[in-house]
């Protein structure tokens, strides 16, 4: 699916099931709560931090699913056309970075 239908998805949602949006701000609190459950759930399943058993039920791709959805939000709310912003992102990183990372030590096995 495209980011576009992504976007017009969520916003039939917010209109029939989520009566409005959340003001831009709080989208933005929400957002960087949802991150927060994502670097928690990172950070010990994956990191040398131990996982508590509380966590080890918590579901990564939920997690990301609300990051996605919150930002699928302020997209929405804030005119911005994410597709068109990312396949600009896309075409800006291959540019720059064809080389790049292929030339970097850090990254050869």
């Amino acid at each position: 699916m495209e980011i576009t239908n992504l976007q017009k998805q969520v916003d039939e949602w917010i209109k029939t099931v989520g009566v409005r949006y959340f003001n831009e701000l709080t989208n933005m609190a929400i957002l960087s709560e949802e991150v927060g459950e994502v670097g928690r759930i990172i950070s010990r399943r994956y990191g040398e931090q131990s996982e508590k058993d509380s966590d080890k039920s918590k579901n990564l791709g939920e997690e990301l699913a609300d990051v996605l959805f919150v930002t699928l939000c302020l997209a929405n709310q804030t005119g911005t056309d994410l597709q068109e912003a990312f396949d600009k992102k896309m075409k800006l990183k291959t540019e720059r970075d064809k080389e790049r990372h292929q030339n970097n030590e850090k990254l050869k096995d």
